[in-house]
């Protein structure tokens, strides 16, 4: 029976190869296998979890091994230590970079919506290294929101989206419940491209409010995006959503911008773990493949 249906599988495999070609829209390769989405599983692989030393508050890279804060001498990078995020902690799953930049434009900008739950996947391993810091009760999980206009045009919000997907993905108990419509977007900013981190933080000023706070007072927030650039956006949303009575909030995304014009710090076991990687790379892909639907 098994052997039936592998063969079955091959062959309906190479009927939509020859009946519907298409490549990669990641690296251009011959797609050769039936998936809802159009990125192969070697691509898929490669997006990689992010390694090597990150600031303990906003994720970013450390670039030396003294960047210590603290009693528990934690890596916390200079400009937490200068001044405190809004949020209490911000985690993201990979680097905005290669195939995962990709990834999430493909959502984004073309509209394949299967990428979400592949990308919801990541969010949820993101969020599961916050999950030990969560206080008692529920959390309640904010997508960071789009403009009405840009949200007609796009006809999704794509953290929204990848939301709705990760929490599919959570294994806990039901602490993560979505807040739909509890952040609205108010005003379309400009493009933050070429702007200083001060200039991020006076574009995005005032750009949210908080439609029901009713949803978030007292309680803990997580506030979610696709991807952190500055921390700027998801600084200015953990702004009001403290200011309307929310009790803590924490951030996760599906990537990061890290800083890469330097050799960061390695901190952490190196030596000795190459077993551990292996074996947490053989879950990623598993786990990857699943969320594809293939």
């Amino acid at each position: 029976m098994a052997g039936t249906f592998i063969a079955s599988r091959t062959l309906a495999e190479s009927l939509f190869a020859v009946l519907f070609p298409g490549d990669c829209r990641v690296c251009g390769a011959p797609l050769l296998r039936i998936s809802r989405l159009p990125v192969c599983q070697e691509c898929l692989n490669a997006m990689r979890p992010i390694r090597g030393g990150l600031c303990v508050i906003c994720g970013e890279r450390l670039f030396s091994p003294y960047a210590v804060s603290g009693a528990a001498g934690e890596p916390v990078c200079g400009m937490c230590r200068r001044l405190a995020p809004t949020f209490a902690r911000a985690v993201a799953y990979g680097s905005y970079e290669g195939g995962l930049r990709e990834l999430i434009h493909l959502l984004k900008y073309s509209g394949v919506r299967p990428a979400a739950n592949v990308l919801g996947r990541m969010l949820a391993e993101a969020i599961a290294g916050l999950e030990a810091d969560f206080g008692v009760g529920p959390v309640i999980v904010v997508p960071v929101p789009l403009f009405r206009g840009k949200r007609r045009q796009r006809e999704f919000n794509q953290a929204e989206l990848i939301a709705k997907a990760a929490l599919k993905f959570h294994s806990a108990d039901d602490r993560l419940r979505l807040g739909e419509r509890v952040l609205n977007r108010k005003r379309d900013t400009p493009s933050q491209t070429g702007l200083t981190t001060h200039q991020r933080r006076e574009n995005m000023r005032g750009a949210f409010i908080v439609a029901q706070p009713e949803a978030i007072r007292g309680r803990e927030v997580l506030v979610v995006d696709d991807v952190v650039t500055t921390g700027a956006t998801v600084s200015e949303c953990a702004r009001v959503l403290l200011r309307a009575g929310a009790n803590k909030v924490w951030v996760a995304s599906v990537a990061r911008t890290l800083k890469a014009s330097a050799q960061y710090a390695q901190i952490g076991p190196t030596a000795g773990d190459g077993q551990a990687n292996e074996e947490q790379t053989t879950v990623q892909e598993v786990s990857l493949a699943k969320a594809v639907g293939s």
